[in-house]
Protein backbone atom coordinates (compact mmCIF):
# COMPACT_ATOMS: atom_id res chain seq x y z
CA UNK A 1 0.00 0.00 0.00
CA UNK A 2 1.37 3.41 -0.93
CA UNK A 3 0.82 6.04 1.74
CA UNK A 4 -1.03 9.18 0.65
CA UNK A 5 1.27 11.12 2.94
CA UNK A 6 3.84 10.41 5.61
CA UNK A 7 2.34 9.23 8.95
CA UNK A 8 2.18 12.05 11.46
CA UNK A 9 1.89 14.81 8.87
CA UNK A 10 -1.25 16.78 8.23
CA UNK A 11 -2.37 17.57 4.70
CA UNK A 12 -0.54 20.58 3.31
CA UNK A 13 1.83 20.94 6.29
CA UNK A 14 5.55 21.53 5.80
CA UNK A 15 7.45 19.21 8.16
CA UNK A 16 10.72 20.02 9.87
CA UNK A 17 11.56 16.30 9.66
CA UNK A 18 10.17 13.84 7.13
CA UNK A 19 11.48 10.26 7.15
CA UNK A 20 10.32 8.27 4.15
CA UNK A 21 10.53 4.48 3.84
CA UNK A 22 13.87 4.24 5.65
CA UNK A 23 15.51 0.81 5.71
CA UNK A 24 18.98 -0.05 6.97
CA UNK A 25 20.89 -3.17 7.93
CA UNK A 26 23.96 -4.12 9.90
CA UNK A 27 26.38 -6.46 8.16
CA UNK A 28 27.46 -9.16 10.62
CA UNK A 29 29.20 -12.54 10.46
CA UNK A 30 25.87 -14.24 11.13
CA UNK A 31 24.09 -12.35 8.35
CA UNK A 32 22.43 -9.02 7.64
CA UNK A 33 20.44 -7.60 10.55
CA UNK A 34 17.55 -5.51 9.21
CA UNK A 35 17.47 -3.10 12.15
CA UNK A 36 15.10 -0.60 10.53
CA UNK A 37 12.64 -1.81 7.92
CA UNK A 38 10.71 0.74 5.88
CA UNK A 39 9.72 3.24 8.58
CA UNK A 40 8.07 6.57 7.73
CA UNK A 41 7.00 9.46 9.94
CA UNK A 42 6.97 13.26 9.94
CA UNK A 43 7.12 16.00 12.53
CA UNK A 44 6.07 19.60 12.28
CA UNK A 45 8.10 22.32 13.96
CA UNK A 46 7.57 22.37 17.71
CA UNK A 47 6.02 18.90 17.91
CA UNK A 48 7.25 16.17 20.25
CA UNK A 49 7.30 12.47 19.45
CA UNK A 50 8.15 9.57 21.71
CA UNK A 51 9.44 6.37 20.09
CA UNK A 52 8.83 3.33 22.28
CA UNK A 53 9.45 -0.39 22.02
CA UNK A 54 11.52 -3.20 23.45
CA UNK A 55 15.32 -3.20 23.35
CA UNK A 56 16.61 -3.99 19.86
CA UNK A 57 13.46 -2.81 18.04
CA UNK A 58 15.37 -0.18 16.05
CA UNK A 59 14.56 3.03 17.94
CA UNK A 60 18.13 4.20 18.50
CA UNK A 61 19.30 3.02 15.08
CA UNK A 62 16.59 5.08 13.39
CA UNK A 63 17.55 8.32 15.13
CA UNK A 64 21.30 7.69 14.75
CA UNK A 65 20.67 7.57 11.01
CA UNK A 66 19.29 11.12 11.20
CA UNK A 67 22.62 12.40 12.50
CA UNK A 68 24.84 10.07 10.49
CA UNK A 69 26.12 8.39 13.65
CA UNK A 70 25.93 4.82 12.39
CA UNK A 71 28.78 2.29 12.74
CA UNK A 72 30.84 1.23 9.71
CA UNK A 73 28.92 -2.01 9.24
CA UNK A 74 25.61 -0.16 8.81
CA UNK A 75 24.21 0.12 5.29
CA UNK A 76 21.28 2.37 4.40
CA UNK A 77 19.41 0.37 1.78
CA UNK A 78 16.70 2.85 0.84
CA UNK A 79 14.72 5.84 1.99
CA UNK A 80 15.04 9.55 2.63
CA UNK A 81 15.59 11.66 5.75
CA UNK A 82 14.40 15.16 4.88
CA UNK A 83 15.28 17.95 7.32
CA UNK A 84 13.66 21.21 6.22
CA UNK A 85 13.46 19.68 2.75
CA UNK A 86 17.13 18.60 2.53
CA UNK A 87 17.93 14.91 2.36
CA UNK A 88 20.48 14.35 5.13
CA UNK A 89 21.54 11.08 3.53
CA UNK A 90 22.89 12.99 0.53
CA UNK A 91 24.95 15.54 2.47
CA UNK A 92 28.74 15.40 2.59
CA UNK A 93 30.45 14.79 5.93
CA UNK A 94 31.26 18.50 6.27
CA UNK A 95 27.70 19.52 5.43
CA UNK A 96 26.29 17.06 7.91
CA UNK A 97 28.75 18.23 10.57
CA UNK A 98 27.42 21.79 10.19
CA UNK A 99 23.88 20.53 10.82
CA UNK A 100 24.80 18.25 13.72
CA UNK A 101 24.76 20.08 17.03
CA UNK A 102 23.78 23.46 15.62
CA UNK A 103 20.45 22.46 14.05
CA UNK A 104 19.94 18.87 15.22
CA UNK A 105 21.35 17.83 18.59
CA UNK A 106 21.31 14.60 20.58
CA UNK A 107 21.17 13.87 24.28
CA UNK A 108 22.67 10.34 24.27
CA UNK A 109 22.19 7.52 26.74
CA UNK A 110 24.20 8.14 29.93
CA UNK A 111 24.98 11.63 28.67
CA UNK A 112 26.22 12.62 32.10
CA UNK A 113 29.21 10.31 31.59
CA UNK A 114 30.18 12.10 28.37
CA UNK A 115 31.62 15.11 30.20
CA UNK A 116 35.43 15.22 30.06
CA UNK A 117 36.58 15.08 33.71
CA UNK A 118 39.67 17.28 33.18
CA UNK A 119 37.71 20.30 31.88
CA UNK A 120 35.54 22.72 33.79
CA UNK A 121 31.85 22.66 32.85
CA UNK A 122 32.06 26.21 31.50
CA UNK A 123 34.89 25.30 29.13
CA UNK A 124 33.02 22.26 27.83
CA UNK A 125 29.97 24.34 26.97
CA UNK A 126 32.11 27.11 25.49
CA UNK A 127 33.90 24.63 23.25
CA UNK A 128 30.63 23.60 21.66
CA UNK A 129 29.54 27.17 21.07
CA UNK A 130 32.87 28.19 19.52
CA UNK A 131 32.67 25.31 17.05
CA UNK A 132 29.86 27.20 15.30
CA UNK A 133 31.06 30.58 14.09
CA UNK A 134 27.59 32.03 13.56
CA UNK A 135 26.88 32.00 17.31
CA UNK A 136 30.43 32.24 18.65
CA UNK A 137 30.03 35.97 19.32
CA UNK A 138 27.53 35.09 22.03
CA UNK A 139 30.01 32.82 23.81
CA UNK A 140 30.17 34.76 27.03
CA UNK A 141 30.12 33.71 30.64
CA UNK A 142 26.79 35.48 31.12
CA UNK A 143 25.25 33.25 28.46
CA UNK A 144 26.42 30.07 30.23
CA UNK A 145 25.17 31.34 33.61
CA UNK A 146 21.81 31.96 31.98
CA UNK A 147 21.77 28.42 30.58
CA UNK A 148 22.63 26.99 34.00
CA UNK A 149 19.74 28.88 35.53
CA UNK A 150 17.37 27.55 32.86
CA UNK A 151 18.11 23.96 33.89
CA UNK A 152 17.94 24.62 37.62
CA UNK A 153 21.68 24.90 38.33
CA UNK A 154 23.35 27.72 40.25
CA UNK A 155 25.37 30.06 38.02
CA UNK A 156 28.38 30.08 40.33
CA UNK A 157 28.91 26.36 39.61
CA UNK A 158 30.05 26.88 35.99
CA UNK A 159 33.72 26.72 37.03
CA UNK A 160 33.29 23.34 38.73
CA UNK A 161 34.51 20.03 37.30
CA UNK A 162 32.10 17.21 36.39
CA UNK A 163 33.12 15.08 39.40
CA UNK A 164 31.86 17.87 41.67
CA UNK A 165 28.33 17.38 40.34
CA UNK A 166 25.81 14.68 41.18
CA UNK A 167 24.45 12.49 38.38
CA UNK A 168 21.33 14.59 38.00
CA UNK A 169 23.35 17.83 37.97
CA UNK A 170 25.67 16.48 35.27
CA UNK A 171 22.66 15.51 33.19
CA UNK A 172 21.28 19.03 33.53
CA UNK A 173 24.66 20.46 32.54
CA UNK A 174 24.58 18.34 29.37
CA UNK A 175 21.09 19.67 28.59
CA UNK A 176 22.39 23.22 29.10
CA UNK A 177 25.23 22.50 26.66
CA UNK A 178 22.75 21.17 24.08
CA UNK A 179 20.52 24.25 24.32
CA UNK A 180 23.52 26.60 24.09
CA UNK A 181 23.50 25.95 20.32
CA UNK A 182 19.76 26.62 20.02
CA UNK A 183 18.99 23.56 17.87
CA UNK A 184 15.66 23.23 16.10
CA UNK A 185 15.43 19.47 16.68
CA UNK A 186 16.58 17.56 19.75
CA UNK A 187 16.83 13.79 19.94
CA UNK A 188 16.84 12.47 23.51
CA UNK A 189 17.90 8.82 23.71
CA UNK A 190 16.91 7.48 27.15
CA UNK A 191 17.85 10.87 28.70
CA UNK A 192 17.39 9.74 32.29
CA UNK A 193 19.22 6.40 32.21
CA UNK A 194 20.98 5.56 35.53
CA UNK A 195 19.12 8.25 37.49
CA UNK A 196 16.78 7.47 40.37
CA UNK A 197 13.08 8.08 39.80
CA UNK A 198 12.93 11.37 41.72
CA UNK A 199 15.87 12.87 39.82
CA UNK A 200 14.44 11.46 36.58
CA UNK A 201 11.26 13.43 37.16
CA UNK A 202 13.17 16.62 37.91
CA UNK A 203 15.36 16.34 34.82
CA UNK A 204 12.44 15.50 32.54
CA UNK A 205 10.38 18.42 33.84
CA UNK A 206 13.32 20.77 33.20
CA UNK A 207 13.83 19.37 29.69
CA UNK A 208 10.11 19.61 28.93
CA UNK A 209 10.05 23.22 30.14
CA UNK A 210 12.94 24.19 27.85
CA UNK A 211 11.42 22.37 24.88
CA UNK A 212 8.15 24.27 25.25
CA UNK A 213 9.83 27.60 26.00
CA UNK A 214 12.01 27.45 22.87
CA UNK A 215 9.43 25.70 20.63
CA UNK A 216 12.04 23.04 19.87
CA UNK A 217 11.01 19.84 18.09
CA UNK A 218 11.68 16.70 20.16
CA UNK A 219 12.13 13.01 19.49
CA UNK A 220 12.38 11.05 22.73
CA UNK A 221 13.61 7.44 22.61
CA UNK A 222 12.56 5.27 25.53
CA UNK A 223 11.08 1.96 26.62
CA UNK A 224 9.01 3.77 29.25
CA UNK A 225 5.55 4.69 27.95
CA UNK A 226 4.90 6.73 31.10
CA UNK A 227 7.71 9.14 30.19
CA UNK A 228 6.25 9.61 26.72
CA UNK A 229 2.71 10.08 28.05
CA UNK A 230 3.84 12.93 30.30
CA UNK A 231 6.28 14.69 27.97
CA UNK A 232 5.24 14.14 24.33
CA UNK A 233 2.34 15.02 22.07
CA UNK A 234 2.69 11.99 19.81
CA UNK A 235 3.86 8.42 20.21
CA UNK A 236 5.31 5.96 17.73
CA UNK A 237 5.46 2.25 18.60
CA UNK A 238 8.23 0.16 17.03
CA UNK A 239 8.51 -3.61 16.91
CA UNK A 240 11.24 -5.70 15.26
CA UNK A 241 12.49 -2.85 13.08
CA UNK A 242 9.06 -1.63 12.00
CA UNK A 243 6.87 1.29 13.00
CA UNK A 244 3.56 -0.41 13.79
CA UNK A 245 1.47 2.40 15.28
CA UNK A 246 1.76 6.19 15.47
CA UNK A 247 -0.54 9.01 16.47
CA UNK A 248 -1.44 11.39 19.26
CA UNK A 249 -0.86 10.29 22.85
CA UNK A 250 -4.59 10.21 23.51
CA UNK A 251 -5.44 8.12 20.49
CA UNK A 252 -2.64 5.57 20.72
CA UNK A 253 -2.71 5.03 24.49
CA UNK A 254 -6.47 5.19 25.04
CA UNK A 255 -7.58 3.64 21.76
CA UNK A 256 -4.69 1.41 20.61
CA UNK A 257 -5.35 -0.53 17.41
CA UNK A 258 -2.34 -2.86 17.36
CA UNK A 259 -2.22 -5.85 19.75
CA UNK A 260 1.39 -5.06 20.66
CA UNK A 261 0.44 -1.54 21.73
CA UNK A 262 -2.44 -3.03 23.72
CA UNK A 263 0.06 -5.30 25.44
CA UNK A 264 2.38 -2.40 26.26
CA UNK A 265 -0.58 -0.44 27.60
CA UNK A 266 -1.19 -3.20 30.14
CA UNK A 267 2.08 -2.20 31.81
CA UNK A 268 1.07 1.47 32.19
CA UNK A 269 -0.63 1.94 35.55
CA UNK A 270 -3.50 4.37 35.74
CA UNK A 271 -3.83 5.08 32.03
CA UNK A 272 -7.62 4.77 32.44
CA UNK A 273 -7.77 6.34 35.87
CA UNK A 274 -7.95 3.15 37.91
CA UNK A 275 -5.60 0.50 39.26
CA UNK A 276 -5.40 -2.82 37.46
CA UNK A 277 -3.18 -5.84 37.14
CA UNK A 278 0.07 -5.51 35.18
CA UNK A 279 0.10 -8.06 32.36
CA UNK A 280 3.29 -8.90 30.49
CA UNK A 281 3.61 -9.95 26.86
CA UNK A 282 4.94 -13.54 26.69
CA UNK A 283 7.74 -14.53 24.32
CA UNK A 284 10.59 -12.53 22.79
CA UNK A 285 10.97 -10.42 19.62
CA UNK A 286 12.00 -12.32 16.47
CA UNK A 287 15.48 -12.44 14.96
CA UNK A 288 16.08 -9.54 12.60
CA UNK A 289 18.43 -11.72 10.55
CA UNK A 290 15.62 -14.08 9.63
CA UNK A 291 12.32 -12.47 10.69
CA UNK A 292 9.07 -14.42 10.31
CA UNK A 293 6.89 -13.99 7.23
CA UNK A 294 3.80 -11.84 7.52
CA UNK A 295 3.30 -9.80 10.68
CA UNK A 296 6.40 -9.91 12.89
CA UNK A 297 4.31 -9.82 16.05
CA UNK A 298 2.29 -12.86 14.95
CA UNK A 299 4.25 -15.45 17.05
CA UNK A 300 3.39 -13.51 20.23
CA UNK A 301 -0.06 -12.22 19.27
CA UNK A 302 -3.09 -13.87 20.91
CA UNK A 303 -5.40 -12.66 18.14
CA UNK A 304 -3.48 -13.62 14.99
CA UNK A 305 -5.20 -15.21 11.99
CA UNK A 306 -3.93 -17.19 9.01
CA UNK A 307 -3.57 -14.02 6.95
CA UNK A 308 -1.18 -12.61 9.56
CA UNK A 309 1.30 -15.43 8.92
CA UNK A 310 1.50 -14.75 5.20
CA UNK A 311 0.88 -11.06 4.49
CA UNK A 312 2.82 -8.21 6.05
CA UNK A 313 0.41 -5.46 7.15
CA UNK A 314 0.98 -1.92 5.86
CA UNK A 315 0.45 1.29 7.81
CA UNK A 316 -3.09 2.53 7.34
CA UNK A 317 -4.75 5.67 8.68
CA UNK A 318 -7.58 4.39 10.89
CA UNK A 319 -8.64 7.86 12.08
CA UNK A 320 -7.24 11.35 11.41
CA UNK A 321 -3.54 11.27 12.34
CA UNK A 322 -3.71 7.74 13.78
CA UNK A 323 -1.88 5.08 11.76
CA UNK A 324 -1.55 1.35 12.43
CA UNK A 325 -0.07 -1.69 10.69
CA UNK A 326 -2.42 -4.54 11.62
CA UNK A 327 -4.82 -6.65 9.57
CA UNK A 328 -7.23 -6.72 12.53
CA UNK A 329 -7.51 -3.01 13.25
CA UNK A 330 -11.21 -3.07 12.33
CA UNK A 331 -11.81 -5.23 15.42
CA UNK A 332 -9.81 -2.94 17.72
CA UNK A 333 -12.57 -2.21 20.31
CA UNK A 334 -13.20 -5.94 20.75
CA UNK A 335 -9.48 -6.74 20.95
CA UNK A 336 -8.82 -3.97 23.48
CA UNK A 337 -11.41 -5.46 25.79
CA UNK A 338 -9.94 -8.94 25.44
CA UNK A 339 -6.35 -7.70 25.85
CA UNK A 340 -7.10 -6.50 29.39
CA UNK A 341 -7.60 -10.08 30.55
CA UNK A 342 -4.49 -11.96 31.81
CA UNK A 343 -5.77 -15.21 30.33
CA UNK A 344 -5.67 -13.72 26.83
CA UNK A 345 -1.88 -13.48 26.97
CA UNK A 346 -1.02 -16.52 29.09
CA UNK A 347 -3.52 -18.95 27.68
CA UNK A 348 -4.27 -17.59 24.24
CA UNK A 349 -0.78 -17.23 22.85
CA UNK A 350 -0.29 -18.35 19.26
CA UNK A 351 2.74 -20.43 18.32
Amino acid sequence: MKLSRTPGLGCGDMPILDIRNLSLSYRTLRGNVRAVDGISFSLEEGESLGLVGESGCGKTTAVNAILGLLPKNAVIEKGEILYRGRDLLKLSKNELRSVRGREIAMIPQSAMNALDPVYRIKDLIMEGILAHKEIAAEAKTERIVELFSSVGLEGDRIDDYPHMFSGGMRQRAVIAAIFSLRPSLIIADEPTTALDVIVQDQVLKQLSYLIKKTSTTLIAITHDIGIVAENCQKIGVMYAGKLIEIGSIGKVLLEPCHPYTMGLQNGLLGVRGKRREIISIPGVPPSLINPPAGCRFRPRCPFGEERCTQEQPALEEVSPGHWVACHLHGRAPELRQAARGPGTWTGGRNS
